[in-house]
């Protein structure tokens, strides 16, 4: 009963929002056909460098993004909007390439950032920040947020240092601190057990665990809010006690990601950002990106914005390997930027409307997952629901065996998400891939 019926009630959401599920990630239609190939790649032991070490093996989404097509699931294993850009930012990608509006973005940009970019977003987070942003100092752009931390840990972190993570963590965190040099030490985000409480207060931070792992070597806390996996968006009580533990670590600076920041669903719980916090301007490093919020994922434009010394310490790394991010994308996202605070579709602003097609969204597929017998732990912010899943009865086989899956007896979460893919058509991501080996155990009934 329980399959069948997850498989209407999902299918019903998916033609609903149309084409438009996006959260615990969006209905994914270009599978790579050539995932099966590539994992069968074999490497010799001295071919990769040690830096890369484990991160060759298959991952996640090498494993359920071709079991979905073999089952011909709904794939809501990888987040990225599957439909066009609204049409201002389409709009905005041809004037930025036409001679004719004489934009000049179709060479090389100022290797820091595009400067009609950098002017929007100084004058955006000026406005937001009460704090006067230097567009040519406290801004640097890259090709997209992932590339932003990718050079941000490479600026800052020497061999050893540590990296704080709170897990669940999205898998490209450890990855990128481990290609450093460094080393990534897990603190965890501990449910509550009461899934009626939202995310935010359903998954919580225990202030005196969170210092514990603080140590000499301990160089950068990478944050995230709102929060992926969990949806969780960190009040300003949360961050200011981070912040006091933090003043006792002076060493310590912030990698703060908020590439949600324009999907904070309640009122009562806005988007605080880590920079803001007395005494953490001159250690926070903000970055963001608009992929999701204009649904342009594969334009690659993210940012880095906060003190000069810690904005030098990714454009140094940048310079000398991508140089800059694409001169037309750049110029197109500053063009949509100043569009998107205008009036739109009967919104104040596009971020209006943008936020309200989401939160529809979301009421689709909670609603859905709890006719499917889950218990939906609704997320405050981001892009993703989790869910507990302790009352879905599933023949679950510890024994069985696959090539991604993190550690052996294979995880609950992730037999009942191959379960899923396999007989009900639906295919979500376990959340087990994004905890470390001892934390997966919290991943159980998720």
């Amino acid at each position: 009963m329980i399959p069948m019926l997850m498989k209407i009630i999902l299918s019903i959401v998916f033609l609903a929002t149309g084409h438009a599920l996006t959260f615990y990630s969006t209905v994914r239609k270009r599978i790579n056909n050539n995932i099966h190939t590539l994992r069968s790649i074999k490497i010799s032991d001295d071919l990769l460098s040690p830096r890369l070490n484990g991160l060759d093996r298959p991952t996640v989404w090498h494993e359920f993004s071709p079991l979905a097509t073999e089952h011909g699931a709904v794939n809501l294993g990888q987040g990225f909007p599957d439909w066009d850009p609204p049409e201002f930012v389409i709009e905005a990608m041809a004037r930025a390439t036409d001679p004719l509006y004489k934009r000049h973005a179709n060479q090389y940009a100022r290797s820091y950032a595009h400067l009609p970019l950098a002017n929007v977003l100084a004058e955006d987070y000026s406005e937001r920040w009460k704090r006067e942003i230097d567009p040519t100092t406290m801004i640097g752009t890259a090709v997209g947020c992932t590339n932003a931390l990718f050079c941000s840990l490479q600026g800052l972190l020497a061999p050893g240092d540590e990296v704080l993570l709170l897990e669940p963590a999205f898998d490209i965190y450890y990855a990128q601190v481990q290609m450093a040099g460094g080393k990534a030490v897990y603190c965890p985000l501990r449910p509550t057990g009461d899934s009626t409480m939202d995310a935010s207060a359903h998954f919580t931070l225990d202030m005196s665990e969170l210092e514990s792992c603080i140590t000499p070597s301990t160089k950068v806390l990478l944050l995230n809010t709102p929060h992926n996996p969990t949806g969780k968006v960190f009040s300003s009580d949360e961050l200011s006690q981070i912040a006091s533990i933090l003043q006792r670590h002076p060493r310590v600076k912030v990698i703060s990601d908020e590439v949600y920041e324009h999907l904070v669903f309640e009122e009562g719980q806005p988007h605080i950002s880590m920079a803001t916090i007395p005494n953490m301007w001159e250690r926070t490093l903000t970055l963001s990106s608009t992929g999701k919020s204009f649904s342009c994922t594969g334009w690659k434009v993210g940012w880095a914005i906060g003190p000069p010394d810690l904005v030098k310490a990714m454009t140094a790394v940048q310079q000398w390997c991508n140089f800059s991010a694409p001169t037309p994308n750049q110029d197109a996202i500053a063009l949509s930027l100043q569009f998107a605070r205008k009036p739109y579709k009967g919104f104040d602003s596009y971020y209006k409307y943008f936020l309200e097609d989401y939160r529809r969204k979301r009421k689709l597929l909670m609603n859905a997952l709890t006719s499917a017998g889950m218990k939906p732990i609704c997320p405050p912010g981001g892009f993703f629901i989790m869910a507990d899943t302790s009352d879905v009865d599933f023949p679950y086989d510890p024994t069985e065996k696959t090539v991604a899956m993190p550690c052996d007896p294979m995880p609950r979460d992730w037999s009942l998400s191959r379960w899923m893919t396999q007989k009900v058509g639906v295919t979500a991501i376990p959340p087990s891939a994004f905890y470390s080996t001892p934390n997966i155990p919290m991943a159980k009934n998720l």
